[in-house]
């Protein structure tokens, strides 16, 4: 799956459990559901640090390093 759609999916899935959580009178149902939203918040945080850290990786010199171990897989 495309990391944007499923960056996405998450964002949606967590916007509808917090509107859910609100609207829930029942406590027992309203645990459930912030449970629900502590994950995906935790899964977004996963793809978010996963992002910053690519981001700000350090790839000068990959290329030196690591180009004739490519080369046979680019055929």
């Amino acid at each position: 799956m495309d990391p944007e759609q499923l960056m996405n999916a998450l964002g949606s899935e967590l916007k509808t459990s917090i509107r859910d959580m609100a609207g829930e009178e029942d406590l027992d149902r309203r645990v459930k559901q912030s449970e629900i939203v502590k994950n995906l918040s935790e899964s977004m945080g996963v793809f978010l640090r996963l992002i910053s850290d690519v981001m700000s990786a350090d790839f000068d010199g990959f290329e030196e390093d690591y180009d004739d171990d490519y080369d046979e897989y680019e055929e």
